[in-house]
């Protein structure tokens, strides 16, 4: 059969560097950090005493008292990001048929905030037998943000979660990807959310010794592909895509940021946590993008790479790279906006989508901030272009964006410049 051509018509965003996609696309190219103390609880007595939050954001600006009580932070943060995608993409528009128009929204771990909060109830008020939150199960499962936009929207298609940890949002992408070009939806809103900065979350990390503890220097923490970096830091918010068929989106006149080209899956099969030191998952998954895109690895201009910031991934992905792309990865602009955003786990592909939707339209690549001269990992070459520090400008037709989550998922989108 033939697969039926899928674009991107609407963008949403709330971020540790914007409340919007604007705010935020302005910020990453300015090279701002969102790295910051902790706020949303006493991290004292933590080893990381830090994260890239959501600054000023105020549930009562978007919720009522009564639709606060049912919604985790997490899905807040979703609700938010999609609506500003569905308003950016005009699909609550009267001609659109809701029938056909679909939600897929990740989460690595949704409502951890609630959970931490109920559990704690609870260990305070056993003795008196349980009394839980009505709203406890449904304010915490993955599931519940996809759920929330489909019912304030009134959208009927395809709805679920995807939950890869920290590929859940690009897994999301691929499968309204699919959907769509199988002729299973016209439209279909894909992201994810994360609101993991609580103690559990924070806690939890830090006894892998996956988070950096640069407590001196937040701003500068964060700092994939540089000999001293210690860790990812934990990042929040919510990023949501509008994807659609093409002639749909040509039928009622949508604006059309660019195309959705391809996509990949691929499992590393190695380690709970650890990326494959060679990276071989990461080749898998790259090499099944650019098939699924009919493209060549001389075809892709930018990679917005996973890079973490930790000592293992990053020098495995650049290692997948190389032998990916060959001589032409030396042709090429890698970056890694976690060093500005952090790292928003089921958050994090969308939101880098979106960051590759705007250096297409824009003809910008974003920076990997923090480098210093002579902060090398010996592991590492530096002849590759990671555009350390400072945006550049160059023409960019297509980019892909990498994701590799706990367990071993991997997941990439490739998006192109549409040209009819």
């Amino acid at each position: 059969m033939e697969l039926i051509r899928v674009v991107v018509t609407g963008l949403g965003a709330l971020t540790p560097i914007g409340n919007n996609v604007a705010e935020s696309w302005e910020n990453a190219v300015n090279g701002v950090s969102g790295a910051g103390p902790i706020t949303h609880f006493d991290a004292s007595l933590f080893k990381t005493k830090f994260a890239c939050e959501v600054k000023g954001f105020d549930p009562a600006q978007h919720f009522d008292r009564k639709k606060s009580r049912t919604l985790d932070l997490y899905a807040m943060y979703a609700l938010v990001a999609a609506n500003e995608a569905i308003a950016d993409a005009k699909l609550d528009d009267e001609d659109v048929n809701k029938n056909r128009v679909g939600v897929i929204f990740a989460a690595g771990i949704g409502g951890l905030h609630t959970f931490e909060e109920e559990a704690g109830y609870y260990a305070m008020h056993k003795e008196n037998g349980p009394k839980y939150n009505p709203f406890f199960i449904p304010k915490m499962i993955a599931d519940i943000a996809a759920g929330h936009i489909s019912i304030e929207h009134g959208f009927r298609g395809p709805n679920f979660a995807t939950v890869s940890a920290c590929a859940s949002s690009n897994n999301a992408l691929v499968d309204a990807f699919n959907c769509i070009r199988l002729g299973m939806a016209e439209a279909i809103v894909a992201g994810g959310a994360e609101a993991a900065v609580f103690p559990a979350g924070v806690g939890g990390f830090n006894s892998m010794k996956a988070l950096s503890t640069r407590n001196d220097d937040p701003a500068g923490a964060s700092r994939p592909f540089s000999g001293s970096r210690d860790g990812f830091v934990i990042g929040e918010g919510a990023a949501a895509l509008v994807l659609e068929e093409l002639e749909h989106a040509k039928a009622r006149g949508a604006h059309i940021y660019c195309e959705v080209a391809g996509a990949g899956l691929s499992a590393d099969a190695y380690h709970i946590t650890a990326t494959h030191p060679e990276g071989l998952g990461a080749v898998l998954v790259m090499e099944n993008a650019l098939q699924s895109a009919e493209m060549k690895p001389e075809d892709i201009d930018y990679i917005n790479m996973h890079g973490t910031s930790t000592p293992v991934g990053d020098i495995g992905e650049v290692k997948a790279i190389k032998k990916v792309f060959g001589d032409h990865a030396y042709k090429m602009n890698l970056s890694s906006t976690k060093s500005m955003t952090g790292h928003l786990l089921g958050a994090a592909g969308a939101l880098e989508a979106i960051f590759s939707v705007k250096s297409l339209t824009d003809g910008i690549v974003p920076p990997t901030i923090n480098h210093v001269e002579g902060d090398n990992d010996p592991e590492l070459d530096y002849d590759l272009n990671y555009t350390f520090n400072k945006a550049q400008k160059r023409e960019i037709n297509a980019v892909l964006s990498n994701t590799f989550g706990f367990g071993g998922h991997n997941a990439a989108v490739i998006l192109k410049k549409y040209k009819g």
